[in-house]
């Protein structure tokens, strides 16, 4: 051994500080992707709890569209008898003329 075994060079040193550089960023890097996770996490669960407020109003609207084809439906089969039976007066009427 030398003398300048106990010694560092200074490409010794440049390999330590650029050591301990690339060991803080790879910190700093892996606690941004923790922090991006977890943002990414909370808009998760926001769009997530939003999709499900939009399909119970979605289901609302559906069970009201149904209510009012269903009073629609009624509304129209009430019209069509009450034709009928008027057309259905009105050919007896005329038959009873007739005889």
């Amino acid at each position: 051994m030398t003398a300048d075994a106990g010694q560092e060079g200074p490409l010794d040193l440049a390999t330590r500080r650029l050591e301990r550089a690339l060991a803080m960023l790879q910190q700093r890097l892996a606690q941004k992707i923790a922090q991006a996770g977890e943002q990414a996490g909370a808009s998760f669960g926001q769009d997530r709890a939003d999709l499900a407020a939009a399909l119970d109003a979605a289901r609302a609207r559906e069970r009201e569209l149904e209510e009012a084809a269903s009073a629609a439906h009624d509304a129209l089969a009430h019209a069509i008898a009450e034709i009928r039976a008027t057309l259905g007066e009105s050919s007896g009427a005329v038959e009873q003329m007739e005889a």
